[in-house]
C-alpha cells in the first residue's frame, strides 16, 4: 500500500506543477474531499468541486509551483511538506498536505 500512495501523492504533485489538470485529477477518487486541519472542515467536495478549483488556480497562477521539502508514508497515508511559489499575489509559503488512500486513488486530504 505504500508504495501505491507514494506514488499516486508524486503523480498528482508532478501534475500540479505541469498544470496538467487531466494527470492531476486523475489521481482522485470521484467522491475525494479537500479538509482543513485539525478541524475536518470540507474545503472540496468531490471531483467537480475540484475541478472547478484547481482550474482557476491554474488559470490564475501559471507559475504556481510546488517544492517537495520532505515526504512521510505510513500505510495509506503520506505526508507532503511543500514550498509554493509562484502566485502573483503572495510570498512563497510552506504546506503541509496529508493525503489518504483507498484503493487507487486519493480520497481525502487535509491542509495544514
Amino acid at each position: 500500500m505504500e508504495k501505491i500512495a507514494e506514488m499516486l501523492a508524486q503523480k498528482q504533485l508532478d501534475a500540479y506543477n505541469d498544470q496538467d489538470l487531466e494527470v492531476f485529477l486523475s489521481a482522485y477518487s470521484e467522491d475525494v474531499l479537500i479538509l482543513e486541519f485539525p478541524t475536518n472542515k470540507i474545503v472540496t467536495n468531490g471531483i467537480e468541486e475540484m475541478r472547478s478549483r484547481y482550474e482557476n488556480l491554474f488559470r490564475k497562477h501559471p507559475n504556481n509551483h510546488a517544492e517537495l521539502l520532505g515526504r512521510m508514508v505510513h500505510g495509506n497515508k503520506v505526508v507532503d511538506h511543500e514550498l509554493v511559489t509562484g502566485r502573483e499575489d503572495s510570498e512563497p509559503k510552506k504546506a503541509l498536505a496529508i493525503y489518504e488512500i483507498e484503493g487507487d486513488k486519493i480520497s481525502k486530504v487535509w491542509f495544514l
